[in-house]
């Protein structure tokens, strides 16, 4: 991969100190263009991440045998694809994954989104803008670890969720086939308890993978929820005129 040019990097305004404690969130960056990833491995070290470069696959490798928080992945590297890795780091850890790829074409950030990735960012890199990012994802994250503490899994009409594993199963054991978009939407219904939620508030909920979220984002996946969530003509989730939509058969484990 080439060398940056210097126009690939917005430069950042100063960031103020951040103290978050003795024990820092780990970074992976996996990015095998030296200078991006001297200029991430600098800049989120100065933010308060414990932060590794990785030139390669197997580079990225290595590093995971230790406790990884988050992992920067670039779409282009040396030994493999981007995308594949990203369906290993899933498979050994439970690290977020942002991508920072100069490839954006909306078939590329569809496929990472749908495959692993938490964000797709495209270069040039606005160093404050990906800080911002990384920061959500890792609170976010933090958030579905205590709360799968409390709810681990969830019974609704013929179905459980399990939100530790993030597994969705009828009432005959078969798992049903989610995107991540997909589970999100609905692990934010099933937490509702039944109270219904805005469509301004979903967008939220798919904005953390998606960019470009609207209304009728949506409305597309619940209709797609709809489809796969069928019992005996009994409706699963409830569209709530002026407001959003609700789960119906909510009962926990």
């Amino acid at each position: 991969m080439a060398l940056e040019r210097k126009d690939d990097v917005v430069p950042p305004a100063p960031a103020p100190h951040d103290s978050r404690g003795p024990q820092r969130e780990r970074l992976v960056v996996v990015e095998d263009d030296p200078v991006t990833q001297t200029m991430l491995v600098d800049y989120f070290s100065e933010n308060n991440f414990d932060v590794v470069g990785a030139g390669s696959c197997a580079e990225c490798r290595q590093a995971l045998r230790a406790r990884t928080d988050l992992v920067f992945i670039d779409v282009h590297l040396p030994d493999g694809d981007g995308f594949e890795l990203a369906k290993e780091v899933q498979s050994l850890s439970n690290a977020g994954i942002i991508f920072v790829t100069r490839r954006d074409t909306d078939v590329d950030r569809i496929l990472g989104l749908e495959i692993a990735g938490d964000h797709y960012v495209t270069k040039p890199i606005n160093l404050r803008d990906l800080l911002a990012r990384a920061r959500s994802v890792l609170r976010r994250r933090l958030i579905e670890r205590k709360a799968t503490r409390n709810r681990n899994a969830i019974a609704f009409g013929d179905w459980i969720i399990d939100l530790t594993r993030r597994e969705l199963t009828g009432s005959d054991g078969k798992p049903v086939a989610l995107t991540r978009a997909e589970f999100d939407l609905l692990a934010a219904l099933v937490g509702a308890d039944g109270r219904p939620l805005s469509r301004d508030y979903l967008i939220e909920v798919v904005s953390n993978r998606q960019s470009d979220v609207d209304v009728r984002t949506v409305d597309a996946l619940i209709a797609r929820l709809r489809r796969k969530l069928v019992s005996d003509g009994t409706p699963v989730i409830a569209t709530i005129t002026g407001i959003g939509y609700k789960l119906l058969l909510n009962e926990r484990l």
